[in-house]
């Protein structure tokens, strides 16, 4: 299964991440361990996901999403 996460950082809950997986309990331990530029050197918290069975429609969706955000 593929997903698309929103992630918020846990010292300030301003900061979020937007990204997508397909192993969400990795990927957030990833981004907790400091192994993602992006987040490296934060507590992280997953708020949101939605999950999908095709990896090219949550590439779609996570490109969609963060076009919103911009």
């Amino acid at each position: 299964m593929h997903a698309v996460y929103v992630l918020q950082n846990v010292e300030n809950n301003d900061g979020y991440y937007l990204g997508s997986s397909a192993g969400l309990r990795r990927r957030l331990e990833e981004h907790n361990s400091g192994n993602n530029v992006s987040t490296r050197g934060r507590a992280w918290r997953m708020v949101y996901y939605e999950a999908y069975t095709n990896e090219r429609v949550v590439k779609k969706r996570e490109q969609k999403l963060k076009r919103i955000d911009a």
